[in-house]
């Protein structure tokens, strides 16, 4: 099992790829469909969905660690 640090990085490197990525998908159909605001609407959308990745992962740690205890 990975100690808690390594989860809480890998963590905080998803939550960056994921807004990154919305960003970058924002950007090209902002450009394809010739829109001013798919960027922003798709990087927001993608803060969103990496907050909750990012609970349901921080409860998941919080869980196992109440069953080791």
């Amino acid at each position: 099992m990975p100690s808690k640090f390594l989860r809480f990085t890998s963590t905080a490197f998803q939550m960056g790829g994921t807004i990154w990525l919305g960003n970058v998908l924002g950007k090209w159909l902002d450009v394809k469909y010739q829109t001013t605001y798919l960027e922003n609407t798709i990087t927001l959308l993608a803060v969103f969905i990496a907050m909750y990745l990012v609970i349901s992962q921080v409860l998941k740690i919080s869980k196992d660690n109440e069953d080791n205890d």
